[in-house]
């Protein structure tokens, strides 16, 4: 990942995501290669910088927050401008796909919206869990943050804008992880697949109680 470009880079998470421990490792191999990190969980501690990787926060960045870094970059688990919004992942399994495009694309006011400078996709076997799920987003993302730097500036070039038609997801509440009792297991597995056993638990409400579900692979 060798880069002439020595860069000041913003990377922004929220200060409890899954991702976090995966951006330590992104964190560490910008470092190794003589770039300077300043990784925050608040908008309030953004540095001016040459670049900023937004992952795992959950608010938009204002656009004075914006402008202190010159590229802004997000990843998004779909193919945009199909799938802006929120929870894409868990969205498109829940439709039962087995191929989820990952696009690095550059933020900007209107959310979802820029330009697309990479894209790879993950491919699903239809039985992982949330935990592999997150591997294979985590695993692919942080490649894509990699590559854009290692091949900064000169990427900015090969920027595409979105074309076709746009749909969005809206963002997901407790009650989406709610099982219907009237239906089988085969025909919510994708909503167990995607369950958070912590946060966000699958329950089902039966004669007058409420009751959560973990569920978890041996």
């Amino acid at each position: 990942m060798e880069n002439k470009n020595k860069l000041l880079i913003n990377i922004i998470s929220d200060s409890d995501t899954w991702m976090n421990d995966w951006i330590q490792d992104l964190r560490q191999a910008l470092n190794f290669f003589g770039h300077q990190v300043c990784w925050v969980h608040s908008q309030d501690d953004m540095h001016k910088g040459d670049l900023c990787f937004i992952l795992g926060y959950g608010e938009v960045l204002d656009v004075k927050v914006l402008s202190k870094s010159k590229h802004n970059l997000v990843v998004h688990e779909s193919d945009l401008p199909y799938g802006r919004g929120w929870s894409p992942l868990s969205w498109q399994i829940l439709e039962g796909k087995k191929t989820i495009p990952i696009t690095l694309f550059e933020a900007e006011a209107l959310v979802d919206r820029g330009v697309i400078y990479l894209q790879n996709s993950m491919q699903l076997h239809g039985n992982e869990l949330v935990d592999e799920l997150r591997s294979k987003q985590a695993i692919i993302t942080i490649e894509l943050c990699k590559k854009f730097v290692m091949e900064y500036p000169e990427i900015l070039n090969h920027g595409k804008s979105q074309k076709g038609k746009s749909s969005y997801f809206p963002k997901r509440t407790p009650a989406d992880s709610k099982l219907d009792p009237n239906k089988t297991i085969a025909e919510q597995f994708n909503l167990l697949r995607i369950a958070d056993n912590e946060k966000y638990p699958i329950f089902f409400d039966w004669k007058g109680c409420r009751y959560l579900l973990k569920v978890e692979k041996i």
